[in-house]
């Protein structure tokens, strides 16, 4: 895994295996960090840039994707319209955040308001893709955290809008996910902790996504048990799954703790729980996924190091 660079000696650091004496006289197997030289910085800077805006790109198209799958409509067919003019969109309106910017938020040909969601996941995509290529550099786990980025901010918006996250979306990225697991190799977040690092990747992502399915229903049927009425949806149980499967065990006990935390402040900011409001725990739950996949790996190798 690449880190970000150093910028008083132009380089970055670089996870190496080293075996160190544990207790008991036995020895254990860490990654530490060495470091390496890095992308000359113009290249670099140029890469970041394509990155921030193919994330721009892609953030229309997830714009497409939060606007039909609800709703059931192809992603693909009809081309984008004004909602309220039906107006079918020239190339010059489609230009990520641009077009908005020119347009005033407004539709050329009716001048309809258009929703500010729109420039938020067009610039939210961008900032996430090129943030990942300064982590990981052009490694095959860029791609990887990409992908995963793009989907979950499909789930993150529609959840946030209309309290649904769809099989649609969840059921196809169980499968990518574990073609990821048990063809990309090496990748930072699920190589587990203690002798699970010597395990398959698709062994740590299984246990991960049974351990995040299991744990759900438990909290599931405790908290109707509690509140005496659905505390979590069925389409949070089968997330948690999916991300079980990205994240792999243990991170996806992080990812719970972290998801409850954002959810809670989530639920203060916009006053739902006062008003007894739907908590939309999808979309926290995918930014403690992201949060998990960056920074996961290293809290728990610090605490496992604190307790062994």
């Amino acid at each position: 895994m690449v880190y970000p660079s150093d910028p008083r000696e132009g380089r970055v650091m670089d996870r190496v295996p080293k075996v160190i004496a544990g207790g008991g006289g036995h020895r254990r197997l860490i990654l530490t960090r060495q470091r390496r030289p890095v992308q000359n910085d113009r290249v670099q800077a140029l890469f970041t840039l394509l990155c921030v805006l193919f994330g721009l790109a892609v953030g229309s198209f997830l714009n497409v994707c939060i606007d039909r799958l609800p709703s059931g409509r192809s992603i693909v067919t009809p081309p984008s319209r004004c909602d309220q003019c039906q107006r079918r969109l020239a190339v010059a309106d489609l230009i990520p955040v641009f077009s908005y910017l020119w347009l005033r938020g407004r539709c050329r040909y009716c001048g309809a308001v258009l929703p500010k969601r729109l420039v938020v996941v067009e610039v939210a995509s961008g900032v996430i893709m090129g943030s990942l290529y300064l982590i990981f550099g052009p490694e095959p786990e860029f791609g990887v955290a990409a992908f995963w980025g793009a989907v979950f901010i499909v789930i993150f918006v529609i959840d946030l809008e209309q309290g649904l996250v769809l099989n649609k979306v969840v059921y196809p990225s169980v499968l990518v996910a574990l073609l990821f697991a048990g063809l990309v190799g090496d990748l930072p977040w699920l190589r587990g902790i203690g002798a699970m690092e010597e395990w398959p990747q698709i062994a740590i992502a299984a246990i991960g996504g049974g351990v995040g399915f299991l744990l759900f229903v438990w909290l599931a049927l405790f908290a109707a048990v509690l509140l005496h009425k659905e505390g979590l949806g069925g389409g949070d149980v089968k997330l948690a799954a999916l991300l079980g499967l990205i994240c792999g065990f243990p991170l996806i006990l992080l990812v719970t703790v972290v998801g409850a935390v954002v959810g809670l402040v989530m639920a203060l900011s916009t006053g739902r729980l006062k008003t007894g409001g739907t908590i939309p725990f999808g979309s926290a739950l995918v930014v403690a996924a992201l949060v998990a996949m960056l920074a996961g790996q290293d809290i728990i190798d610090w605490l496992w190091r604190l307790y062994t």
